[in-house]
């Protein structure tokens, strides 16, 4: 990832936002779609397998998918104010001992991370420049699901993300907003050997999963 965008990650993911995020976490749980993402995942059947979660925020999917069954997971951000909030999270909840935490870059920390049953990507994809390397290096890691909550390539939301990349040079902030083309972002997933299952949608949002028509085997 450009150097720009890790520090503008960093800097508008702060402490203070993961804060707020966490308390309307508190009062109504995950997002709407956050939930539509869970829910999805477990139809597919998670029980049982190992998650990787990219971008995990404030630890929402990991909470939700280690209840659903999930027996550990990896939670990757490029965010230290998130991290340190999801892993307080998770402490209060009694999950710590289960999720391990690393910072930094995903595409740079890939070859590190062990596959896992279930990769998530929740509105991640559109917070990285190069979408080919992160939807790939996140594919690669996926023995069996897959699931990416990203917004739909339309007029609306690319209008909406050039008047946010607007703010954002105003306020002299180094963080910026893509709209990546939605076929391919599939294209990308079908070429590393995953075929879309399911797709919701929300006005802002897709929500899918992808799955392995021949999934690698988990390690016991």
């Amino acid at each position: 990832m450009a150097c720009e965008q890790c520090r503008g990650l960093e800097s508008y993911f702060g402490e203070r936002q993961a804060e707020r995020q966490l308390k309307g976490f508190h009062r109504r749980g995950p997002d709407k779609t956050t939930r539509m993402l869970i829910a999805a995942l477990e139809a597919e059947g998670v029980r049982g397998l190992t998650l990787l979660d990219v971008g995990g925020g404030i630890g929402a999917v990991q909470l939700g998918l280690l209840k659903a069954g999930v027996t550990s997971a990896t939670d990757v951000d490029a965010s230290s104010g998130y991290l340190a909030t999801a892993r307080s999270e998770a402490e209060r909840q009694g999950l710590a001992d289960r999720i391990a935490y690393r910072h930094g870059d995903f595409t740079s920390l890939a070859a590190e991370l062990a596959p896992a049953g279930v990769v998530t990507l929740d509105r991640v994809i559109c917070c990285y420049p190069d979408m080919p390397a992160l939807v790939g290096a996140a594919a690669d890691k996926a023995q069996r699901i897959l699931g990416a909550v990203y917004p739909p390539n339309t007029w609306w939301m690319r209008v909406g993300v050039r008047f946010i990349n607007y703010i954002m040079r105003l306020r002299e902030s180094e963080f910026r907003v893509f709209v990546h083309p939605t076929d391919e972002i599939e294209g990308v997933l079908r070429r590393h050997g995953l075929e879309r299952a399911t797709k919701q949608r929300t006005f802002l949002w897709e929500i899918c999963t992808f799955t392995r028509a021949r999934p690698v085997p988990v390690a016991d």
